[in-house]
């Protein structure tokens, strides 16, 4: 049985996973809470408790639309990793705003087109 302390508020947001400060991989929000969320990703060279960074993007905003969070991987499965933001610098009103955004937009947004690989018959 799983215990959660917080809520978690379901939606689709498109993001950039960011280790060492180059990009490595691109994934997309499916759930969130205040202490953390769950990225589904096919990208696999993440380590339990390795900290990542999370750029994302808000469409439609005015203001400047990228916010970056730091996390740290706490579950991983083959549909994505779960990240926690405990322990980590993070600005409140980022993780606020992203909420916010997920419950007002519950629907697909891609702004990180996935990588096509070109394939020759």
């Amino acid at each position: 049985m799983e215990h959660r302390i917080s809520k978690r508020i379901l939606g689709k947001l498109g993001l950039l996973v960011y280790k060492r400060g180059l990009p490595v991989a691109t994934g997309q929000i499916r759930d969130a809470s205040p202490r953390g969320l769950f990225i589904a990703t096919n990208y696999t060279d993440l380590q339990l408790n390795q900290t990542v960074e999370l750029e994302i993007c808000f469409p439609g905003r005015k203001e400047s639309a990228f916010r970056r969070l730091k996390a740290h991987v706490v579950r991983k499965s083959d549909k994505g990793v779960g990240l926690d933001f405990e322990g980590e610098e993070n600005d409140g009103l980022t993780i606020s705003a992203l909420l916010s955004w997920l419950y007002k937009h519950n629907h697909v947004v891609s702004y990180f087109p996935p990588i096509r690989q070109n394939v020759s018959s």
